[in-house]
């Protein structure tokens, strides 16, 4: 098993913080519902480091903390983002698929964290699917963008 590095250490911890500050920035669209959250674009960075699965997860953690998200959202939330990053990572070798099982995770998690959780009263297969299109747009359409951008600087995660 490979450990950490000081430099995978900071890696996450730059990871975990830009999470926490795209989720607080742009906190109205983060939560509820129908929901976009930018920060979840980040989770293309498997792609590019193991540092990004414990840098998600906890940026996730903390984001949905300061969001003033309840107990069972911030746990849940974040197991559904960490599910998204180690699939991410598992499926790195190609590049299009990383997205997918964080779109999934969130998919399949958060609409019953709103509905049992926050007492949210919607059908659940139409919460699915807002929460799903919001994860398509930031971590696919996003995330990719960010791929893209990434991939002009490789010494970024050298």
């Amino acid at each position: 098993m490979k450990t950490f590095s000081v430099e995978d250490i900071a890696r996450g911890g730059i990871i975990a913080a830009l999470y926490v500050i795209l989720t607080y920035i742009f906190a109205p669209i983060s939560f509820g519902p129908i929901q976009v959250r930018i920060a979840e674009m980040l989770t293309i960075l498997p792609l590019f480091t193991p540092a990004a699965v414990p840098g998600l997860f906890i940026g996730c953690f903390l984001g949905n903390i300061l969001g003033g998200a309840i107990v069972i959202d911030v746990v849940c939330g974040s197991i559904a983002t960490l599910i998204g990053a180690v699939g991410g990572y598992l499926l790195r070798r190609n590049r299009w698929l990383v997205p997918i099982p964080a779109i999934i995770a969130n998919m399949v998690i958060v609409p019953l964290v709103l509905r049992y959780g926050y007492g949210i009263d919607m059908p659940l297969l139409p919460m699915a699917l807002y929460v799903g299109i919001g994860e398509v747009l930031s971590c696919f359409v996003l995330g990719e963008l960010l791929a893209t951008l990434l991939y002009r600087y490789p010494k970024l995660f050298q």
